[in-house]
């Protein structure tokens, strides 16, 4: 490395100032702290990327004048051409520091690989293959010989057909790709139909959209979850994705001299083998296998036990003396339904939970979507964000819903309830990221518990379950009908290891949360395992990044990417 060139390139960083790679210099989802380094590894990685050609992005969002957590910064948008696709970058020049500008944080993504462009827009499918084939087969003829696979396996397996599944699937076959989702429910959507009866989104509408194709904008604010299930369904359908429902994924083998992985579904009482170059779980990442804690004598309660995943309606238990345990999300939103149906509930807290109202608290995280802006600029300015830029923008913004939020915080205190503003008094969104849960966005039921309309217990004041109920530390024993344990989400590690065993389990790790360098364990990016890989997240999460996760696995198919270089499938 040329000293002299270092210096020049280091020297239009803040020495504080970040670079995070999607995929474009470092084929990985990566970020590198400190202008110096930042330079290092620029130069370092360009030997093999050659990138060249930047220049302003005059098809996107004007640069402008912006504050990003708390700093007054220009910010634009840019393009690059690399050795292996085109890229599309977000630049932050700090205004703190006087003249000349440099650098405070600097996005580099891979949108596209030369010759596997989007088909879409001016580069959009013809349609010949089935356009006045008279006497041939037409359109829906040759969708239907697409989706049996009779005589061939997908490049990539897909399991699970929400948010996850449909989404990067989308992104594979508007890429060239042949991709097939399995699901274990009957439709598509399911996956939020089947979840309790009062169930809606927390995002706004406009913020949660799937790839390509935004909600309409005469739609609600926030979308019940039939509603959502059934546009999942038609979106499977209008984006021509492979999808077989009702089928169980039952794992497999990975072959590291073929590069394939040979897998088993069970389909209409018969199994299947498939042999697909590439695995995605898109099961949920922070919802896979629900997690059981063992509490003392619950065996023993004679009454209805069930995990809040298995919780669609009270109208079942309606009129009943209902155990909630569990002060997250779904605790507050199962425990306020059982409420309305007249049920006797109350709610146990086993730790602090992030309390927000949905507004305007909720929604801040996600402002910059309401600013008008294009959604694919906002996806690419909120990726831009290194864990430090996140650590203190939301620092700032959990101040403010404390402010906000002060009167049914004060009130839920004044009854005993517990709250927190989240590790690095960074909220409840950082929460999510970091363990998945553990805070509550108020619609009501925060009301409720200040005021005694549904009570409230702290887990240690329980000493053990009884058949009838629960006994206290103090003595005094409780009758209850049911138990919901709002109780969350094991680690969807433990998910590859029912699919692929211990070995493979081990070797990937955990996934979701933020590792040592400030990404996400093992979504949208390379794992330790060769052909597997994770979607998961929000809508909005979802959306943004398996652009990028599709990108490397095209790139793992065309063995262009360097981890899949060094074997070619035979």
């Amino acid at each position: 490395m040329d000293t002299e060139d270092l210096d020049r390139l280091a020297d239009l960083f803040m020495p504080n100032a970040d670079w995070r790679d999607l995929v474009s210099f470092t084929w990985d989802v990566r970020t590198t702290l400190g202008g110096r380094e930042a330079a290092a590894g620029l130069i370092a990685r360009n030997r093999d990327v050659k990138a060249h050609a930047f220049a302003p992005d005059h098809g996107r969002t004007p640069p402008r004048v912006v504050v990003r957590a708390g700093d007054d910064v220009v910010e634009g948008l840019f393009t690059f051409e690399t050795a292996f696709g085109h890229g599309t970058g977000v630049l932050r020049l700090d205004l703190g520091s006087g003249l000349p500008l440099r650098a405070r944080t600097m996005l580099t993504t891979l949108q596209e690989l030369t010759g596997f462009e989007e088909r879409r827009g001016a580069n959009r499918p013809h349609g010949t293959a089935y356009s006045r084939t008279f006497g041939g087969k037409n359109w829906l003829d040759l969708r239907q010989d697409e989706q049996r696979y009779d005589d061939h396996s997908p490049e990539v397996l897909i399991v699970g057909a929400g948010q996850a599944g449909l989404s990067i699937a989308a992104r594979l076959r508007t890429i060239g790709v042949d991709a097939l989702i399995v699901d274990k429910h009957e439709r598509v959507g399911d996956v939020w139909r089947k979840r309790y009866h009062s169930l809606t989104l927390h995002n706004e509408s406009w913020v949660a959209s799937l790839p390509y194709l935004p909600f309409p904008d005469t739609w609600p604010t926030y979308i019940p979850k039939d509603k959502l299930g059934n546009w999942f369904e038609h979106y499977a359908d209008i984006m021509e994705l492979n999808v077989w429902t009702a089928t169980e994924f039952a794992g497999g083998t990975y072959d590291e001299d073929e590069q394939t992985w040979t897998v088993t579904v069970r389909r209409d009482g018969a199994e299947r083998v498939l042999r697909p170059r590439h695995v995605v779980i898109a099961t949920g990442g922070v919802s896979g296998v629900p997690n059981r804690p063992r509490l003392p004598g619950l065996e023993d309660f004679r009454g209805d036990v069930l995990h809040s995943t298995q919780y669609t309606s009270g109208a079942q238990f309606q009129n009943r003396k209902a155990l909630v345990i569990g002060t997250g999300t779904s605790g507050h939103d199962v425990a306020q339904d059982l409420h309305a149906l007249g049920s006797d509930v109350v709610i146990v807290q086993r730790q602090p939970t992030t309390v927000v109202s949905l507004e305007p608290s909720g929604i801040m995280v996600y402002a910059l979507y309401s600013e008008g802006t294009p959604t694919e600029d906002v996806d690419l300015i909120a990726a831009a964000n290194s864990i430090p830029t996140l650590i203190k923008a939301n620092q700032i913004l959990a101040q403010r819903m404390l402010e906000a939020d002060k009167e049914i915080l004060d009130r839920l205190h004044a009854v005993g309830f517990r709250t927190d503003i989240g590790e690095d008094g960074t909220g409840f969104h950082l929460k999510y990221n970091r363990r998945g849960g553990g805070y509550y966005i108020n619609v009501g039921c925060s009301e409720l518990i200040a005021d005694g309309e549904i009570g409230l217990l702290q887990a240690d004041q329980i000493a053990s379950f009884t058949p009838q109920g629960i006994k206290l530390a103090d003595g005094t024993v409780q009758e209850y009908d049911l138990v919901v344990l709002a109780t969350g989400y094991r680690n969807q590690q433990e998910e590859v290891r029912l699919f692929f065993g211990d070995t493979v389990a081990e070797k990937v790790g955990p996934i979701w949360g933020v590792d040592d360098g400030g990404e996400m364990r093992n979504v949208w990016r390379p794992t330790a395992q060769r052909g597997l890989w994770f979607n998961a997240g929000s809508l909005a999460a979802c959306r943004g990044y398996s652009k990028y996760l599709a990108v490397q696995i095209k790139a793992a198919l065309q063995n262009i990417s360097p981890g899949y270089q060094a074997r070619t499938h035979g």
